[in-house]
């Protein structure tokens, strides 16, 4: 052969002088090793990408069938990526990586403010609502907690997009390595697909076809100029005000204070709901019996929150502002303006405006917008309970702490109030104890025990149940005890609870209560039809949120 060949052959010699042939090459085994890694790496970036196209953004339709699907952005875009040249081929498959890694990422955003909120994400708008989950974090694990939470995310999103570039270069190489048959393959996909699509729903056994990623993010988009018509038209909103100029407001509460409280997560479910209603009725029923007793009037009517599940703060400035704010975007906006809230009204009209927040941990801004004289927040409340997580301290510390520090003092000046309560806020796994009014204190006499287990779906409910009957019991033994001629109290719920609480078709009303000692006070509210006693009825009248300022200013005006 090396006559032939013109090559020497490699060999070697016994001692006895005969050839002998040298062992084959190691490159052979190492080229399989290559290509058994490369079919590894192609199949995995083929799920990967094929997951992607696939992915639900509910919760409900995450289950396997949803992933039994034929994606049409997997055939059209091996088709666009067959066609392509080399360097252009390249170019397209990354930036197709980076938007279906975008897309991705958003859809998970969606999966999880579908969950809380029962509304999609706005890639305009909500992007504020991660500092408030930091916030949430730091509260209830600590700041270590908090910013591993945030690396972690970070890196997450940072290994999402890199992955999801680098699977879909791994399918244009592979489709080019693959020729002709790929072609043949993704001619045979499109007629399948096809067929599929025409005769799908009708023809037992055909695969289902999907084209959901493609209308994700076309839904996704167009809401931009509609999210930037909305900010034109607020501005409009926000320049109309029938109250601006006038100076002296509500003559018919002079001289009395008015606190106003917020109980965190109490919605209509929570009264009308069989899961929740007969335990809570009765918490209503026995509170009104005692406000009664005690010489109180209370009226009851529903609100429309323009929130679900949290973002208590757009809520709170829909109340007192007078306009609709169910995004991060008016409430900023807002925030910027002088438009009158509630609280300046009553400032204006020379009453001393308090809040009293305990979910705040550092400077708040916002307080001048709302004309706050004197903020209580986590760090000058004085509790010194325990606090095993963020929302643990108790309702009643607050009110307690409101009236030794603000409302019983003497003094010729009304006070009003603003009390946003925790305690029946999620994850409802610390049920603070009710303790005697006059042992509150510093908070210790307060203490519930440890936090419960969050883990069993059901136990969480009863516990979100238990949380509102406590919120209640607190602000009608805090009337009963405290409230006299010169005080009225107003206390509604911010929000519903999360979907998880009251299912993704859950009404948006929240109960809204008004108690006086001074029947005048409740005269001046005939009108509006509202429930006697502190449980509205399933007929009262429903206004969205927002209307409340102006009626609550014309009826109180004179």
């Amino acid at each position: 052969m090396a006559l032939l060949t013109g090559k020497q052959e490699p060999s070697t010699t016994t001692d006895s002088g005969d050839p002998t042939p040298i062992a084959p090459s190691a490159k052979p085994r190492k080229s399989r090793v290559r290509t058994v890694l490369r079919w590894t790496f192609t199949a995995l970036a083929l799920l990967l990408v094929y997951a992607a196209l696939l992915l639900p953004n509910r919760e409900y339709l995450l289950t396997p069938k949803a992933f039994v699907r034929i994606p049409v952005e997997a055939v059209v875009g091996a088709a666009v990526l067959l066609v392509l040249p080399g360097r252009l081929r390249r170019i397209v498959a990354t930036l197709a990586g980076v938007a279906l890694g975008v897309l991705t990422v958003i859809k998970v955003l969606d999966l999880g403010f579908f969950s809380v909120l029962a509304r999609p994400f706005n890639v305009i708008f909500d992007w504020s609502f991660l500092g408030n989950a930091y916030d949430f974090v730091e509260g209830s694990y600590g700041k270590a907690a908090a910013i591993g939470a945030m690396v972690g995310a970070l890196v997450l999103l940072v290994a999402v997009l890199a992955l999801m570039v680098l699977a879909v270069r791994r399918l244009s190489t592979a489709l080019v390595e693959a020729q002709p048959h790929a072609t043949k393959a993704v001619a045979a996909l499109t007629v399948i697909w096809f067929v599929c699509a025409a005769f799908g729903s009708t023809v037992p056994g055909l695969p289902q076809t999907s084209y959901t990623t493609s209308l994700f993010g076309y839904n996704m988009f167009r809401k931009v100029p509609h999210a930037l018509a909305d900010h034109k038209e607020f501005q409009k909103e926000l320049a109309v005000d029938a109250f601006k100029n006038n100076d002296r407001l509500l003559a018919g509460l002079q001289g009395k204070d008015v606190v106003f409280t917020f109980i965190e997560s109490y919605g209509r479910s929570a009264v009308e709901d069989p899961t929740y209603a007969p335990q809570v009725d009765a918490v209503l029923d026995e509170g009104s019996a005692k406000l009664k007793a005690a010489g109180l009037t209370a009226r009851s009517g529903w609100l429309t929150s323009p929130t679900i599940g949290g973002g208590s703060w757009l809520a709170h400035s829909t109340f007192y502002s007078g306009l609709w704010i169910d995004n991060e975007a008016r409430y900023r906006s807002l925030t910027k303006s002088d438009r009158l809230t509630l609280t300046r009204a009553f400032k204006q009209s020379d009453w001393r405006s308090v809040g009293v927040m305990p979910g705040l941990t550092g400077y708040w801004p916002e307080g001048e917008f709302f004309g706050y004289d004197k903020i209580y927040d986590s760090r000058n409340l004085g509790f010194k309970g325990p606090k095993p997580q963020w929302s643990a301290i108790p309702d009643q510390y607050l009110l307690s702490k409101l009236q030794r520090s603000e409302l019983s003092k003497a003094g010729d000046t009304p006070v009003v109030a603003e009390i946003e309560t925790t305690s029946s806020h999620a994850p409802w796994s610390y049920l603070p104890k009710l303790a005697e009014w006059d042992e509150v204190g510093d908070g210790q006499a307060t203490y519930g025990g440890r936090p419960r287990s969050t883990k069993n779906p059901d136990q969480v409910r009863v516990q979100y149940r238990e949380t509102i009957e406590y919120s209640l019991r607190t602000l009608t033994g805090y009337a009963e005890k405290y409230l006299g001629d010169d005080q009225v109290l107003v206390f509604l719920g911010d929000h519903q609870p999360v979907p998880l609480i009251v299912g993704q078709n859950a009404s948006w009303d929240v109960p809204i209560t008004i108690v006086a000692k001074d029947p005048k006070v409740l005269d001046r509210i005939s009108g509006w039809g509202w429930t006697d006693g502190i449980k509205p009825a399933t007929n009262a009248p429903v206004w969205k949120m927002d209307a409340f300022r102006d009626k609550f200013l014309t009826a109180f005006n004179q």
